[in-house]
């Protein structure tokens, strides 16, 4: 993680509250797929500093669960 732009660090931040949200959501409600995602929306933003790749990978795992149902 790159600590010298914050513009990363904003969006790292913002990812991993959401993601500490599906995790809390998906081990309340038994939802294997929102579990792991919001796992890794709180680990992914440690290995990529590119902020087109945080943003576009963060919006990958947020919009998994609304189309992936187990």
């Amino acid at each position: 993680m790159n600590l010298t732009d914050p513009s990363a660090m904003l969006w790292a931040l913002l990812f991993s509250l959401i993601g500490l949200g599906y995790f809390v959501y998906g081990k309340r409600q038994a939802n294997k797929v929102a579990l792991y995602c919001g796992l890794a929306l709180m680990l992914y933003p440690y290995f990529f500093n590119n902020v087109y790749a945080l943003l576009a990978i963060g919006i990958g795992l947020m919009l998994i669960p609304k189309y992936v149902k187990l």
